[in-house]
């Protein structure tokens, strides 16, 4: 399985002042991208760990549908590791359970490998490479035809990218990744972030980027490896709410830089996976039929609500309700789950969640109530994007 490459379209490049300059020259606003899952996650896995370590995390990640993973080949701190052994291991490891392994490189990697070239480096079977630093443009064209090149999303300059151009690199098999933070205080912000991969996305290229784990955490400074410096120390729905910020930042694939996260966070993941999230509610009695069900908002998005594509086209829930008159001048709260009752004709039956409070009228039926803890989640479910409603 192959990481993301080149999606086809209009090659731009960008201005210092925000635009996205095309190859032609004239000059483009950026924007940010959102849209809906199924979302993409990633783990990482280091050789520091050992072998039983990673092996633990993959069975996991295979359970949970994960199919992305990063490492780093280049880390001062490990030492007395027989590389080349281990990482043929790793690879086959990562094979065997339909994980494609993206490798951070630089020329430490060759010494640690104990190899000559990076001809050696792919005969070894690795595949995708992320070039961290100290490769000129005539290398990296070279390495272009050799492997799946990553190149560092948080640095990257316009006149990288010509340069590598005008070496002959192949850009149909370039994504780009953001780097990890490991010192407190030295991450990007979400603003950042979004910027440059809407300029990324103008050349068509996939982007990936890291959250902190909330379990084991990597050393030497354990504590926490994200992109986003608010995102670091961050658990549970607070870390899965991270993983979404950069969804809709622009993200195709987002890793979890640590080696390992909690039991909450890989349900997560895997309901990512799957194109929804999640939310805990409490229904009345007569609308608990809408538990368990996997709904989608509209791709066409409401700022109001979520709204329920597949709702209307229920055939085994009861009958919609009579007009609720004692809604009738009420306002609803973020988080209220609206069904369209009888009164509304072709609309009745029809599955909201409101973004933000407005007035009801009888048509409006209040079935219950999104869980405080999230609502955190409501701007993320939107653009075809899918939830859950699950008992608290």
């Amino acid at each position: 399985r192959a990481f993301p490459g080149r999606h086809p379209g209009t090659e731009k490049l960008d201005c210092k002042d925000g635009a996205t300059m095309s190859w032609d020259g004239s000059s483009q606003g950026g924007s940010w991208t959102t849209g809906g899952g199924p979302w993409t996650a990633g783990i990482s896995l280091y050789l520091s760990g050992g072998y039983a370590a990673n092996e633990a995390v993959v069975r996991k990640a295979s359970r949970a549908g994960v199919r992305h993973a990063f490492t780093s080949l280049h880390i001062p701190e490990e030492t007395g590791i027989d590389y080349r052994r281990e990482v043929r291991r790793l690879l086959d490891l990562c094979r065997e359970a339909g994980i494609s392994l993206m490798a951070d490189v630089s020329a430490r990697t060759l010494q640690k490998l104990g190899c000559q070239d990076f001809d050696e480096v792919a005969a070894l079977g690795v595949t995708h490479a992320r070039l961290d630093f100290g490769f000129d443009a005539r290398q990296v064209a070279a390495l272009s035809r050799s492997f799946h090149v990553t190149f560092n999303a948080s640095t990257v300059t316009r006149s990288d990218v010509v340069a590598w151009r005008a070496a002959g690199a192949d850009l149909s098999n370039f994504a780009a990744c953001h780097n990890y933070y490991p010192k407190r205080l030295t991450g990007l912000s979400l603003e950042r972030v979004a910027h440059t991969n809407a300029r990324l996305k103008e050349l068509g290229l996939q982007v990936m980027a890291f959250v902190p784990g909330d379990a084991t955490l990597r050393g030497p400074l354990h504590e926490g490896l994200p992109t986003i410096e608010v995102h670091r120390g961050d658990k549970g729905d607070g870390l899965a709410r991270d993983m979404l910020e950069l969804f809709s930042a622009g993200c195709d694939v987002v890793f979890v830089g640590d080696p390992d996260v909690s039991k909450a966070m890989w349900e997560r993941m895997d309901e990512f996976g799957r194109g929804y999230v999640s939310l805990r509610a409490r229904l009345d009695e007569g609308f608990r039929y809408l538990y368990g069900r996997v709904q989608h908002d509209r791709f066409d998005s409401s700022p109001y609500v979520i709204r329920s594509q597949e709702s209307r086209l229920w055939d085994d829930t009861p009958s919609p309700k009579a007009p609720d008159f004692g809604s009738e001048g009420k306002t609803c709260s973020v988080g209220d789950v609206i069904v369209s009752n009888a009164t509304y004709g072709r609309y009745s039956g029809e599955v909201e969640i409101a973004r933000k409070a407005f007035a009801l009228d009888a048509r409006d039926t209040v079935a219950g109530h999104v869980d405080e803890r999230d609502l955190t989640f409501l701007p993320f479910v939107c653009h075809g994007a899918g939830f859950r409603l699950v008992r608290p």
